[in-house]
Formats: C-alpha cells, sequence, structure tokens
C-alpha cells in the first residue's frame, strides 16, 4: 500500500453472494477503487469515491451495525474482507464471494 494513505473495504450483498470493493486514499486526495471485475476505477476526491460506490449500492464495511446487516442477510461476525498474497491479480478472483452461512 505504498503509494496510498489508507484503505477502506466495501460491500454489497446480491441475494446469498458478497461483492467487495477496495477503496484506496492517496496522499494527494486522489482515490482509487479495486472492484469486483478486477477494475481500478480513478477518482479526483475521496468524496467522489465514495458517492460511485454508494450510487452503486455498497456500504463501507467498518460502517455497518448490526441493522445494515439484518437488511444485507449477513452476520458481521463472519464477513471478512478477502485478502491473498497473491496481489491484486489474484485478490479480483476472490471480489466476489458466497456469503457465509449465518447462524
Amino acid at each position: 500500500m505504498s503509494d496510498f494513505e489508507s484503505e477502506q473495504w466495501w460491500l454489497a450483498a446480491l441475494g446469498h453472494t458478497l461483492v467487495w470493493a477496495r477503496l484506496r486514499l492517496r496522499a494527494g486526495g486522489s482515490a482509487e477503487v479495486f472492484d469486483c471485475d478486477g477494475n481500478y476505477l480513478r477518482y479526483d476526491s475521496e468524496d467522489s469515491a465514495r458517492a460511485a460506490l454508494l450510487d452503486a449500492d455498497f456500504l463501507a464495511i467498518d460502517g455497518l451495525d448490526g441493522e445494515d446487516a439484518e437488511r444485507l442477510g449477513i452476520d458481521l461476525d463472519r464477513v471478512v474482507p478477502p485478502s491473498t498474497r497473491g496481489g491484486d491479480a489474484a485478490l479480483g478472483a476472490l471480489m466476489i464471494q458466497p456469503s457465509p452461512p449465518r447462524h
């Protein structure tokens, strides 16, 4: 994450499928979203990146509460953003996942 100041994971739920997006912020104020198709979407500001994610029905994972989880049909304790040691090329294949069963 060397060129980026921060990273934030966003989530959308489609039925029993979780769709992830990663938002990274650059020191200069621009933003980059790595989407579920493995594309990099660049924005001139954090606000425009967030607005695009919200327009696509994504929610920031760190802002989800129990009510959001219920509405999305997910268990917050079982939902973890994807990760891999293979870099973004390998991460792209993990950005769409089946939703973990709720207990």
